[in-house]
């Protein structure tokens, strides 16, 4: 009801201009809040508060002017002002009415809305050093990430998501080198393993795929192993496509998908790094010192300079970083958003810097960043450090294989990325209340499971009948529901405009436990119609929240539990 509420504020203000109460020129930004204690309404503003210095004028006559400005409206029950010059709303019948006729007319669209305009933006996740399995923190940047791509295309985006393959450098090297000793029988306890090697089972399966001439197939790779211990290069190919398709085999099971794999590698074979660094040179921002190439990053908020090329000629991690976000401004995203490891905060004010001294029309504070914390895993009141598969991390198949792919999702995205998360194995596990997901989950199985019962009653509902008895509900539970309802839209702009999927998590928590306890202590199926009628309309209603809500955490809503 905010949208609807600021509209008749609007004209309000409107009409106070006219009488020259408030200046004509002066811009009024309109605030709406919830109220907490529903003794004060359902909705207040402050609006007096902040006009009352330009129209020179007490804020609680200012208020009155402003109710008394109002348009009639069926939607509102009473007006009051109270304290210094808060404006307190109440909502009638007819607003909650409006409400759930919102929700049942919208569907599986209701909340969604067209802020981004269509405009393109590009969720960058997960990108992992195709190294190894993916761990429980790439599943917590998976979750994360995957959650920003549903809202911001709740929220009128054009969204592409993206997937950036580390595939160059030295791990790659430490990789290639210890599936080449597996290949030649040494074990990581013998003389000889590389001092950086990896040391996960998943190293002897890849060794003896390659050893058996096996293909494999990832995206745009396609390998077969050459069965040649001594062919360097070929292991190496073969070991990025193998773990390649080993990740994809991950995400799929987790149910992220990506428009777009790019290559780090790409990145040099096609010339973009060495243009990055001359159109560098060329602005005038570098400097030669010591042999290397230093950028000038004070110059855009750093705390010290930073070497680009090296003495050796080899370039510095953020030289590809700039190239890789310059390509993705020259494809038009006007918003990036980069889910990564809290690791990744020092490279931010470099990229950035970069992306600046470029001078090609980037703005200031492009791309956006969310940073994720590490999650401890717990079982048993003890924290679970090693998997077998993996040698010495928790994958998130593991956890996956565990507590399932929705409480998996849940927990990873339920709170906020920049907190350190602790992932209760046995609390996933549960079914009951304290498990927040199952909470949510068998809200929606619940409704479902009320309308399996109307049905073998031999009794009908469909919406119209039931939108026309809305007057029925006159508790107040009944109206907290229909007006948190009403929030889920403002949930989901607000979610998308922060960057934050975890308030989503949070209202669904609180949605369902009110269905809960208003489940619990007033019947739905009662013999008087109308009643019924109503009841079952509000508890769809609910039904449609939660399985919306559900979808943008990428967590199934099951019909029965």
């Amino acid at each position: 009801m905010k949208p609807q509420i600021a509209e008749l504020l609007s004209a309000a203000v409107v009409t106070l201009k006219d009488q020259d109460v408030i200046p004509a020129t002066h811009e009024v930004r309109i605030q709406i809040d919830n109220t907490r204690d529903k003794a004060h309404g359902d909705l207040a503003t402050n609006l007096a508060l902040t006009l009352a210095k330009p129209a020179g004028k007490n804020p609680r006559e200012l208020a009155q002017r402003l109710v008394d400005a109002l348009p009639a409206t069926p939607l509102i029950e009473k007006v009051e002002i109270a304290g210094p010059g808060f404006i307190n709303f109440y909502l009638s019948q007819a607003s909650t009415s409006h409400l759930v006729r919102a929700v049942l007319e919208a569907g599986a669209d209701y909340g969604r809305n067209r802020s981004g305009a269509g405009k393109k933006v590009q969720v960058e996740f997960v990108s992992a050093n195709p190294t190894g399995p993916l761990h429980i923190g790439h599943g917590r940047g998976a979750a994360v990430g995957d959650c920003l791509c549903r809202l911001l295309d709740a929220n009128g985006w054009e969204v592409t998501s993206e997937f950036y393959y580390n595939d160059a450098g030295q791990q790659i090297n430490n990789l290639a080198l210890s599936v080449q000793s597996r290949c030649k029988g040494l074990t990581p306890d013998d003389e000889g393993w590389p001092e950086n090697g990896y040391r996960g089972d998943y190293i002897t399966d890849l060794a003896a795929s390659y050893m058996n001439g096996d293909v494999v197939e990832a995206a745009d790779q396609r390998y077969t192993g050459a069965k040649d211990a001594d062919d360097l290069e070929a292991i190496r190919h073969f070991a990025v496509a193998y773990l390649r398709r080993e990740q994809d085999l991950d995400l799929k099971a987790f149910a992220v998908d990506f428009d777009v794999y790019f290559l780090e590698s790409s990145l040099y074979h096609e010339g973009k790094v060495n243009n990055t660094v001359e159109r560098l040179i060329d602005s005038g921002y570098t400097y030669e010192d010591g042999g290397a190439l230093w950028l000038k990053t004070t110059e855009f908020g750093d705390d010290k300079d930073r070497v680009m090329r090296k003495s050796d000629g080899g370039f510095t991690y953020f030289v590809p970083d700039v190239a890789y976000h310059l390509d993705k401004w020259q494809r038009g995203f006007e918003r990036v958003v980069n889910e990564q490891g809290a690791d990744h905060h020092s490279t931010i004010t470099r990229v950035r810097a970069g992306l600046q001294a470029l001078d090609v029309g980037i703005p200031q504070g492009w791309p956006d960043y969310v940073l994720h914390q590490m999650v401890t895993v717990m079982r048993g009141g003890e924290e679970v450090k090693i998997s077998k598969r993996a040698g010495s991390y928790v994958t998130l198949r593991d956890l996956i294989d565990e507590v399932g792919r929705d409480a998996t999702r849940y927990f990873l995205a339920a709170r906020k990325a920049d907190s350190q998360l602790t992932f209760d194995i046995d609390l996933a596990r549960e079914q009951s209340s304290d498990n927040p997901v199952y909470y949510i989950q068998y809200a929606h199985a619940r409704v479902r499971s009320i309308f399996r019962k109307l049905a073998e009653s031999g009794l009908s509902w469909d919406s119209a009948t039931g939108l026309a008895a809305l007057e029925h509900l006159q508790l107040d539970s009944e109206k907290e529901l229909i007006v948190k309802l009403g929030r889920f839209p403002e949930v989901v702009k607000a979610a998308g405009a922060a960057n934050e999927p975890h308030q989503v998590a949070n209202y669904l928590k609180d949605l369902a436990g009110d269905f809960h306890t208003y489940y619990n202590s007033e019947k739905t199926l009662v013999d008087d119609e109308g009643l019924r009628n109503a009841r079952l309309t509000l508890a769809e209603a609910v039904r449609q929240v939660i399985a919306n809500g559900l979808y943008l955490l990428g967590v199934s809503a099951p019909d029965v539990m």
